[in-house]
């Protein structure tokens, strides 16, 4: 599998404070941000794959509410968070 336990733990760890903090929104922005950059490239080759497709559109969706959410509550953290990660808005 592409997403192991380790490489959550470590993603939660660096955006969210701890490993164990899971309901972190930069985690799980961070988190999403990384499936989303797999299943571009997965489509890239595949590009008649319509059910990643939609998973694909569903996570950028969840993560489009949750950067919405995280510019209302802290406009400096949701910078610095697209900033790190690379993500266009």
């Amino acid at each position: 599998m592409y997403l192991t336990t380790e490489k959550k733990k470590e993603f939660f760890k660096e955006f969210g404070g701890s490993e164990t903090n899971t309901g972190s929104t930069e985690g799980q922005i961070a988190l999403f941000t990384y499936r989303i950059k797999h299943l571009t490239e997965h489509l890239k080759k595949n590009h008649k794959d319509y059910s990643t497709q939609r998973a694909l559109l569903r996570l950028v969706g969840k993560r489009r509410k949750l950067l919405d959410y995280l510019k209302a509550q802290d406009i400096e953290k949701y910078r610095e968070l697209i900033q790190t990660l690379g993500i266009r808005k």
